[in-house]
């Protein structure tokens, strides 16, 4: 998988092997035998790697775009798959995306819409800490 996610990586980004290789300390040799799958980066080359594409180590690794159906996504960004509209607009908020974001059952959530950018949902607890910070940063 990781051969896979690094050369995907590479081509969205529109590096060559040879400024991949010098943007982490290594030869082009090396970054063109894991892309192979001949060989694996060592831990300090996924490191170096995973900065430099904005990924985490973890997605870097493992993520499989067959599995998924989406490319690696950037470090702090998530695709948690598709849900269904229930006939009352109801939704089912994927579990591990409630883990992510400790949304529990009861907690108020906000919908948001913008209508070239689309819908967002906004647990109502982050948006008074986003408003308290505001007050905090006008005040000074």
């Amino acid at each position: 998988m990781i051969n896979i996610n690094l050369k995907r990586l590479r081509k969205i980004n529109q590096y060559t092997q040879e400024e991949v290789a010098e943007k982490i300390n290594v030869s082009r040799q090396a970054v063109a035998k894991w892309e192979n799958g001949e060989s694996t980066p060592d831990i300090n080359s996924c490191i170096a790697l995973a900065k430099l594409y904005n990924v985490t180590m973890d997605d870097l690794v493992n993520h499989s775009e067959d599995d998924s159906g989406v490319v690696v996504p950037p470090k702090g960004k998530h695709f948690f798959g598709s849900v269904v509209v229930g006939e009352r607009g109801q939704i089912v908020i994927p579990k591990k995306a409630r883990e992510l974001f400790n949304i529990k059952s009861g907690d108020n959530l906000l919908i948001l819409g913008d209508e070239d950018r689309g819908i967002a949902i906004v647990h109502q607890r982050d948006l008074i800490n986003f408003v308290g910070q505001i007050g905090v940063v006008t005040k000074e």
